[in-house]
């Protein structure tokens, strides 16, 4: 497939290590510093936050991909050290900041990785070689999750004394079960693509070399169904998990209302 003509936005976001381009209703957002692996930093959490805003309203699916061997090593070293990233907070600064502070702080960071399940966007990431930590829970931000065949997930927050607080718990434990979850948190253990198709962590896996392909196959697909039908569904399908059955059988005969009434014209 011969992609569209790309619009490449927000340059300077590229120093941060994020990519925003747009191909018509697709976005394609790339985490752009191989050589580091794509570690991840505040800097590139206020990137990909930043790409978020300035999607335009156009834009129905967003592929989140990544350049090099690797989708995400996971938080930048750094930040563990007494000197950590010139012009961000210290892990012993944010320690000693006061309960708000360090809540605002960081909810602040948690925004790089909420925005992916907008009502009105279709995330895929689109992930091979170790995707750890923050990277693992950027993947899980997404709505779908398509991998090559090489790709290691990780929880290893644990073993530096942390918990996983990027927005990740709840998405991993909806779709592998609180069981499971826990076990991969707790333990650290890596998960492989095999593992991660079975137990519904990942859509889809593919060979390395048919990951952006197969990315963009699935993309089309989304694409080629009416918008309105799509955010529909996508709301019903996320509210389901906290609705009784009687409940959710009303969401959707008021959903269908909505669709009838705008395909004959009638709606408000």
């Amino acid at each position: 497939m011969t992609a569209p003509a790309t619009e490449p936005q927000a340059p300077s976001w590229e120093r941060d290590g994020v990519r925003l381009e747009i191909e018509g209703e697709l976005a394609v957002v790339t985490l752009c510093q191989p050589k580091r692996r794509n570690a991840q930093s505040p800097a590139l959490w206020r990137a990909l936050a930043g790409a978020g805003r300035d999607l335009p309203g156009s834009v129905r699916v967003v592929l989140l991909r990544a350049e090099g061997v690797s989708f995400s090593a996971g938080l930048d070293r750094a930040m563990f050290t007494a000197e950590g990233i010139p012009g961000e907070p210290t892990f012993l600064q944010l320690a000693g900041a006061g309960d708000q502070e360090l809540d605002d702080t960081i909810a602040s960071y948690q925004e790089a990785f909420t925005w992916w399940r907008r009502p009105d966007l279709i995330s895929i990431a689109v992930v091979q070689g170790h995707a750890v930590g923050a990277g693992f829970q950027l993947a899980l931000g997404c709505d779908l999750r398509v991998v090559a065949e090489d790709v290691q997930f990780a929880m290893k927050e644990t073993s530096l004394g942390l918990v996983p607080d990027l927005a990740g718990t709840k998405p991993l434990t909806e779709l592998v079960g609180y069981a499971r979850a826990l076990e991969i948190c707790a333990t650290g253990r890596w998960v492989g693509a095999e593992e991660a198709v079975a137990t519904g962590l990942a859509n889809l896996a593919v060979p390395g070399a048919e990951l952006d392909s197969a990315a963009r196959d699935l993309a089309a697909a989304l694409l080629a169904a009416p918008r309105g039908a799509v955010i529909e569904t996508k709301a019903l399908l996320q509210g389901a998990a906290g609705r009784s059955f009687e409940e959710q059988r009303s969401a959707e005969r008021v959903a269908q209302a909505r669709r009838l009434r705008e395909l004959a014209g009638i709606g408000d």
